[in-house]
């Protein structure tokens, strides 16, 4: 069995509509998939009506933006998966509506940042934008992309918000605080995973030390696992993961994080086991899977 837990639509990041989504699943093998767009519970209605028309399974999701604080001068953005949250819990309800107007807020930041070097018109980012939808760097990136600047998202990414320190970066101040994003993911009944970790060069390199108290603390909050398999975590990080979580008991997921053509990731090109994905329907009592 085939079973995907990451992937974006239109109501976020991804390029393509939630029945597309899981058509493209479908073809690619995919059994089960979760939708996880950014701050929003959108395309939960879609995606149960095109796994029901395609005789797959639908696990509803949410990536939701926070920050850990390191102290008053240091912080940095963790994305954090919650699986089967109760859609209309009143905290969690607030929680997204904030996050989303802090999206616009920072994106429109960036776009004067990168419209100072690059031809770009702020209709242009508007217009890789789905109403009603979740605002980020993936639109903007896919404007410069449409505008000939570079030759794929990936590349605006790695260029423009690669490691290190880059001048065309904003940091996402207004959202969370991680250890509090667990905490409500649970209240509201969902099952909180970390997305990504340690991807994209962001973690400690090999041979140097792991921040075990940062991941202990979130453990303490209630998080319930890492997104280990994924093709952005490095494979030293992702074996001191995996001895984390089988120090603590925790699950291990693998996901595509899905975007369509706006990134290269293959639907279903990494899995999780269905021993985890039951280990998340034990313990997400907000909302229901689809299976």
């Amino acid at each position: 069995m085939k079973i995907d837990l990451h992937a974006h639509s239109t109501w976020s990041d991804g390029a393509d509509p939630v029945a597309t989504v899981f058509e493209q699943a479908k073809a690619q093998g995919v059994d089960i998939l979760a939708l996880t767009d950014h701050d929003n519970t959108l395309g939960w209605g879609e995606a149960q009506a095109a796994a029901t028309r395609l005789g797959m399974g639908f696990v509803p999701g949410i990536e939701v933006s926070t920050r850990a604080r390191v102290n008053v001068h240091r912080s940095f953005g963790v994305h954090m998966l919650a699986y089967l949250p109760d859609p209309n819990n009143a905290e969690l309800v607030a929680e997204l509506g904030g996050s989303k107007s802090t999206r616009e807020d920072r994106l429109r930041e960036v776009f004067e940042l990168v419209s100072a070097d690059y031809a770009l018109d702020w209709q242009d980012v508007l217009g890789q934008l789905t109403e009603g939808g979740t605002w980020g760097r993936p639109s903007l990136a896919a404007a410069l992309v449409a505008r000939g600047h570079f030759a794929h998202t990936d590349e605006v990414f790695e260029k423009l918000w690669g490691p290190g320190e880059s001048r065309y970066y904003v940091p996402n101040e207004h959202v969370p605080e991680t250890l509090d994003a667990i905490k409500l993911i649970r209240r509201a009944g969902g099952v909180p995973i970390i997305a990504h970790p340690m991807a994209r060069g962001k973690g400690p390199q090999p041979g140097q030390a792991m921040p075990l108290q940062h991941f202990e603390m979130m453990i303490e909050a209630g998080l319930a696992g890492f997104e280990v398999f994924h093709r952005d975590v490095p494979e030293h990080a992702r074996k001191r993961l995996i001895d984390l979580a089988k120090q603590h008991d925790l699950i291990l997921t693998g996901s595509s994080d899905y975007h369509g053509e706006r990134k290269h990731n293959v639907l279903g090109e990494n899995t999780t086991t269905r021993e985890m994905l039951d280990r998340i329907l034990e313990q997400g009592t907000g909302t229901q899977a689809y299976l």
